[in-house]
């Protein structure tokens, strides 16, 4: 029996197997708003066998966009298209989640397929223009990017306000999990890693300071999200730098977060420093999962260039991690789940396309038993046939 589609019980939520759709931002909402697009986007990924389908970081704030193109829950008119979404993805079987984030220092860039870095007078002309952004500390990304204000108490009240605000709406349009972003150089990373935290304040310093508006904001969403409810945090496990943040940061991150009541740690890396300066072939940062998950005893997400449904079971029979993300894997073959059933021999060997949608499972049953009776194809045989 293959591990990897084994349902996963996390409090009141069963997954119907371990694998996850990653969030990646696909810079195509209009003000915050979801189109079409995305109700495509994420839909082919429920058909698609997946059990936790996580959408996009979804910002809390206008001003916490990545880009313009960022989908946003900072309006409760925002709600109906997400609510939209999550119940397609329920229908299908799939457990719906969704991230959100404030992009921090690297807010108010243009959308990568522009040129992924900071906006130009050709993105201001197609009306992409700038905002003021904000950081734990007032240090940019780079050169050329915006200087980014040093939050002050206000604008770290508004912070937490934010996420408490979209949580809320997050639970009204229907999702089962939530997760909050706390990686790859955004906002809350912003102030763990000491590379981009310079404060004085109680906000800044050791590591338990650099932690506390995160665990802040962690608590108020656990008191918002029902307690039949995940609630997941991604974090950046090492800085790109090996000066920044360290696993042992992590791990004592992720110990807090425990104590709160979270439930998956998601375990990324990256995103603070001038280039990445740790291993970065097939699987890269499960190891991190491993290592968070024997330290803590919760269960943990692994992701990163995992691309092989063999690979995929390792991870979960292992015990390194209890869910596997699929990020751009799946972008490139949306029924990746639904191949790994079959390839893992968890499908039903005399009617294989059983759990597909039946809407298309039925008629590729009936394909399978005459594929079957013909033998494999091969030029030869169709030329034969002819």
């Amino acid at each position: 029996m293959s591990k990897l589609f084994t349902p996963l019980h996390l409090r009141g939520i069963s997954l119907r197997n371990r694998l996850v759709v990653s969030p990646m931002c696909q810079y195509e909402a209009k003000d915050g708003f979801v189109t079409p697009y995305h109700s495509v986007h994420y839909g082919r990924f429920a058909l698609g066998g997946f059990g936790l389908i996580m959408l996009e970081a979804t910002a809390v704030s206008p001003e916490g966009r990545i880009t313009h193109g960022d989908t946003g829950l900072w309006d409760d008119a925002q709600i109906e298209g997400m609510a939209s979404i999550a119940t397609f993805l329920k229908q299908q079987g799939a457990t719906p989640g969704i991230q959100i984030a404030h992009a921090g220092p690297k807010a108010c860039m243009q959308r990568p397929y522009y040129g992924d870095g900071p906006l130009t007078k050709e993105d201001q002309a197609r009306g992409d223009l700038p905002w003021t952004v904000v950081s734990a500390s007032a240090l940019p990304v780079g050169d050329g990017w915006l200087v980014p204000a040093e939050l002050d108490a206000a604008g770290i009240a508004k912070v937490r306000c934010d996420f408490a605000a979209a949580a809320r709406r997050a639970l009204a349009a229907g999702f089962d999990v939530l997760e909050l972003h706390c990686a790859h150089g955004y906002l809350l990373n912003s102030f763990l890693s000491p590379l981009t935290n310079q404060r004085t304040d109680e906000y800044g310093g050791d590591r338990q300071r650099r932690m506390r508006l995160p665990l802040e904001i962690t608590r108020e969403l656990r008191d918002i999200w029902p307690q039949n409810k995940p609630l997941f945090v991604r974090l950046s496990a090492v800085d790109g730098s090996r000066a920044g943040v360290s696993i042992e940061d992590s791990i004592a991150f992720a110990q807090e977060l425990a104590h709160i009541g979270v439930d998956v740690i998601d375990c990324s890396s990256g995103g603070v420093g001038r280039s990445y300066e740790h291993p970065s072939g097939y699987g890269h940062q499960v190891s991190y999962a491993e290592q968070i998950k024997q330290a803590t005893e919760l269960p943990t997400m692994a992701v990163g260039l995992i691309v092989d449904p063999h690979q995929a079971e390792a991870v979960v029979t292992s015990g390194q991690a209890d869910l596997v993300a699929i990020g751009r894997e799946a972008l490139r073959e949306p029924n990746f789940a639904l191949r790994a059933e079959q390839i893992l021999n968890a499908a039903n060997p005399e009617r294989p396309f059983d759990s597909w949608p039946r809407q298309f499972g039925w008629w590729l049953n009936g394909r399978e038993r005459k594929l079957r009776q013909l033998g494999p194809w091969s030029a030869a045989t169709a030329e034969s046939a002819t």
